[in-house]
């Protein structure tokens, strides 16, 4: 992205001395996280888009109301709209029935004492009318309609604006739009909308030892599966990604990757590189390029993590270096990189992971000092919510969160559970959309 010229970016280091706490050879997950919105700066160039292109965007306009929604008063129910004035809180009262009223076929006329109009869903009110008696609570004699006693005025009756009033907002910028922002902007006869820019965000995988799908492995090779599911998670945030491959443990090959990358995106991911023992080289272009972080984060999977800012003359990127086992490339981008990434796309709304809780049907094994981020699977038994592990929770076993509909997040205080402990959750629907 290129470098906003009316915005004072901190160095991070700066931002990082400032926390409380703060150690990076044990560094909580929080204080991660905190530190990593703080050195973010959002994008702020916006275009217009057509409301059908809008969902997952992130709103860069107030949506204000020049309509009421409903644009009259309408029947919620099929029935009879009627005066309360004609009703008995006592007895039953027999009304005429004058016409009929539909959605989008208003009643022709103005409703006079006695009269009642057939009215279905949807339809406008008839002239005259404030009440609507469900069809069911009804009955026909002597040709005529008979209401029951103890109606209630105004019941049944949606009110114009009772959903949305002229010139009260509705919608703020920074919002990223759902399904129902959609619909809501489409009632107010919206087509088009003011949005922030896509962000756009490269990623590689680094290694001598990875090869691409569709060729044979050679002794010693793996293919790189994180490129792919890298892709898999930024297709859900809406974000532009840029796949620049596999990068080989070859500085001046890592060099020319990383300005390749923070000249086209705003920001860099990539898997790889960061533990200890792996291309000291790695560590030395990142640094080499701009400001860079090396963090031992106080959890599992995932404890090797770098971030910070790649520079090129006239563009800076946001880097999130990831480990390169699997496990630990997706539960590091789900609980910092999905959220940073959220943010620097300007949405205000981006929140933590949500939680809740589940008994655990089986002890588990945990070390306190560290969180940990099982992988489990989550369903409801007797009226209770219930979760126990995928198996084996290694971090480079992929197959543990294809078979997890669920982490279960053992706090960095905690020790080892007991079958029948409550423990905290992240369900996976959500988290992963």
């Amino acid at each position: 992205m290129t470098k906003p010229s009316n915005v004072t970016v901190p160095s991070i280091d700066a931002v990082v001395s400032c926390l409380s706490d703060y150690d990076p050879n044990a560094l909580h997950v929080d204080r991660a996280r905190e530190a990593m919105r703080a050195c973010l700066i959002p994008l702020t160039q916006t275009e217009r888009v057509p409301l059908r292109a809008a969902l997952g965007r992130v709103l860069a306009e107030q949506i204000v109301p020049t309509i009421n929604v409903p644009s009259h008063a309408n029947s919620a129910m099929d029935g009879y709209a009627v005066r309360a004035a004609d009703l008995n809180a006592q007895q039953p009262v027999s009304l005429t029935e004058v016409g009929g009223a539909f959605a989008g076929r208003a009643f022709d006329g103005t409703l006079g004492q006695g009269e009642c109009v057939r009215i279905m869903t949807g339809a406008v009110m008839p002239q005259g009318s404030d009440t609507v008696v469900i069809q069911e609570m009804t009955r026909q004699e002597h040709g005529r309609i008979v209401i029951p006693a103890a109606q209630r005025a105004g019941q049944n009756v949606r009110l114009a604006g009772e959903d949305l009033r002229i010139g009260v907002p509705v919608l703020q910028p920074g919002r990223r739009l759902q399904a129902a922002d959609i619909g809501l902007i489409a009632s107010l006869g919206i087509g088009e909308v003011q949005v922030i820019r896509r962000l756009r965000v490269a990623f590689f995988s680094t290694g001598d030892e990875l090869a691409s799908i569709g060729t044979p492995l050679q002794p010693g090779e793996v293919y790189d599966s994180n490129r792919y599911t890298l892709q898999a998670m930024l297709e859900t945030l809406g974000v532009e990604w840029i796949d620049l491959g596999v990068v080989r443990d070859d500085p001046t090959a890592l060099e020319a990757a990383f300005l390749q990358a923070a000249q086209q995106a705003d920001a860099i991911v990539t898997s790889g590189g960061v533990s200890v023992g792996e291309a000291d080289f790695t560590k030395a272009t990142m640094a080499k390029l701009g400001e860079v972080l090396f963090w031992k984060i106080a959890m599992r999977p995932g404890r090797p993590m770098a971030f910070g800012r790649i520079q090129t003359a006239e563009h800076q990127a946001a880097l999130f270096g990831l480990p390169g086992n699997p496990v630990a490339v997706m539960v590091t981008f789900y609980q910092f990189v999905r959220q940073a990434l959220l943010y620097l796309s300007g949405c205000k709304d981006a929140v933590e992971p949500g939680t809740t809780q589940a008994i655990s049907t089986q002890a588990i094994r945990k070390v306190a000092g560290r969180t940990e981020y099982q992988r489990g699977i989550a369903q409801w038994h007797d009226a209770r919510l219930e979760v126990r592990l995928t198996g084996q929770q290694g971090s480079g076993v992929l197959r543990s969160m294809s078979e997890a509909n669920c982490f279960i997040v053992l706090e960095h205080t905690r020790g080892d559970v007991t079958a029948g402990e409550l423990v905290t959750i992240q369900l996976f629907d959500g988290l992963m959309s």
